[in-house]
């Protein structure tokens, strides 16, 4: 470079940096001449430009070679190395309750054969539930000017505790304190209940259940009969129109006949063969093998109905995420209704928002005319000793009700945003939906006329679209 000042150097070599300093570009202005730039020489350019790491060997020395080519483009000649966050802490559950790895056979007619998996396998005082998992520390980066890019060191996990449960001193592992089942209930906390057993049906001569534990029937449970469980509830029969509650999961062998009567909610997962005018809801996720029909069902999470039947037909079903079935509605366009894309229990609050916020607006709106006649009354002085105690008094209800009146309006719009937030919501048909199916998507609607085939619902630009089954 001996023959180049440095201020001809600057004129035919322009040194930037993206905004980030991730990556250096170095661009000619100039190429004509004759050029005797080595790839040391380069590199003292780049290093009193301000590139410090990162040089990109090869490109440099193509750069040097052949300069023409590179004329008036920007060329990448040094990456900075982005950091890599450390992995989270977890909880790596050891023993579990949730029984969807101990799948029962299906028989050719489409029914389950449960034989194999109605023994329950329970842990022992003192045995390892879970262990925690420690977080991994971040490895920082560099960018191209030499300059630290901090990474974030995973999260620690915590054990959610629940009943029956001890955590050693070290605080890395949950080990149970008596025999039991070990059972997940809300905010995912792990607790070991005992276990009742009832073999038989839920009739008169067993009554009315509430056990702080696990319960496990072996037979049915009859129409007007309550179960509540602090822990699961496992079926081997059927349930009719009877309450069955669950802080856990419920599991029912055989299948939900509720004649429009009775409710089966579970805190985790309800998992049947079919459901059969019942009413249904679960935490997380309803997972039944056969059909739905005429039920009001809904999920927190997802409604999956993908067995060898897998048929939803007629009544309410409610997803917060994701409805799945093999065949939707009927030929004879039986109204069924599919909704997906925000939790249920919101759809309803939402509902019960908008007709409170009607009677405030209405209670507000009398206030107000009666204040307004009171000031009338006041500003000719013939306000009365008891009509100015009305006036304070209407004064006072009018700020309270307009302050609810405005949480709740802000409660509303909180939860009306949540429903534009269905990116990933969808209802999934792998065989064919009918007409007479009705599909709502977060706040948009779309009625089926003709049947269709191995299509998936999903919601783009404000509209609820048609896409292919994968």
């Amino acid at each position: 470079m001996a023959s180049e000042s440095r201020l001809d150097w600057n004129e035919k070599i322009q040194v930037t940096f993206s905004e980030d300093k991730m990556q250096a570009f170095v661009s000619f202005r100039r190429a004509e001449g004759d050029w005797r730039l080595t790839v040391p020489e380069l590199e003292q350019i780049l290093s009193a430009a301000g590139v410090k790491f990162g040089l990109q060997e090869e490109t440099l020395r193509k750069l040097c070679e052949r300069p023409q080519d590179y004329y008036l483009a920007q060329t990448v000649v040094a990456v900075g190395m982005p950091p890599t966050n450390g992995r989270d802490g977890y909880i790596d559950v050891l023993y579990d309750s949730d029984s969807s790895s101990r799948r029962p056979s299906e028989r050719e007619d489409g029914s389950v054969d449960y034989r194999e998996i109605i023994q329950l396998a329970n842990v022992k005082a003192g045995q390892l539930i879970a262990s925690r998992i420690p977080p991994e520390k971040g490895i920082d980066g560099m960018d191209v000017t030499g300059g630290i890019i901090k990474a974030r060191d995973g999260k620690e996990a915590h054990f959610k505790v629940g009943k029956n449960v001890v955590v050693n001193a070290e605080n890395t592992g949950l080990y149970a304190a008596i025999d039991g089942l070990v059972t997940r209930t809300d905010k995912d906390k792990l607790n070991v209940f005992p276990v009742y057993e009832v073999n038989g049906d839920v009739d008169y001569n067993v009554g009315n259940i509430d056990f702080v534990g696990t319960v496990v029937i072996r037979g049915n449970v009859l129409t007007g009969f309550k179960v509540r469980a602090s822990g699961d509830i496992r079926v081997t029969g059927g349930i009719e129109g009877a309450e069955v509650e669950s802080d856990g999961s419920i599991e029912i062998y055989g299948g939900i006949i509720g004649s429009n009567k009775g409710l089966v909610r579970a805190g985790g997962n309800v998992k049947c063969s079919f459901i059969q005018e019942g009413n249904v809801q679960a935490g997380e996720d309803v997972i039944v093998n056969q059909s739905i029909m005429h039920s009001n069902v809904r999920a927190a999470r997802n409604i999956i109905c993908n067995g060898s039947k897998g048929l939803i037909v007629g009544g309410l079903l409610q997803a917060g995420e994701r409805v799945v079935a093999r065949m939707i509605g009927n030929a004879m366009s039986t109204a069924t209704a599919i909704e997906v894309g925000v939790r249920p229990e919101l759809r309803q609050e939402l509902n019960e928002l908008r007709a409170q916020i009607r009677a405030l607006s209405e209670s507000l709106d009398k206030t107000e005319k009666a204040l307004a006649m009171l000031n009338q009354l006041a500003a000719s002085g013939q306000l009365s000793p008891d009509k100015l105690a009305m006036r304070i008094k209407l004064t006072a209800t009018r700020r309270q009700t307009a302050e609810d009146l405005q949480t709740a309006k802000e409660k509303m719009l909180e939860i009306e945003k949540s429903l534009e937030d269905t990116e990933s919501s969808r209802v999934d048909v792998v065989n064919t939906i009918f007409g007479g199916t009705k599909i709502v998507i977060g706040r948009y609607t779309r009625f089926i006329k003709d049947s269709v085939q191995r299509v998936s619902f999903r919601l783009a630009d404000g509209e609820v679209v048609l896409v292919p089954y994968v």
